[in-house]
């Protein structure tokens, strides 16, 4: 999802909602991410967040990876 809060009006994509997956795999992920994007990004609290709007970009890279992406909010 798309989300700003608390980030100082910036808008970042946060990817939640993982099953299965340990933490090196989400950082391989972000990492994957990050360079498909063109930005910058971290995995926090088990969460990838990835800065900018890039819903489309990493909907695909997930469906990619084998992952069934929903979107939500905006």
């Amino acid at each position: 999802k798309r989300t700003t809060a608390g980030r100082g009006g910036k808008t970042v994509t946060l990817v939640t909602g993982f099953v299965g997956i340990g933490l090196p795999e989400k950082e391989s992920l972000a990492k994957k991410m990050r360079n498909a994007c063109g930005c910058g990004g971290t995995v926090k609290d088990g969460d990838i967040e990835i800065q900018g709007d890039h819903c489309e970009t990493v909907m695909r890279l997930l469906s990619d990876a084998g992952f069934r992406p929903v979107r939500a909010g905006g």
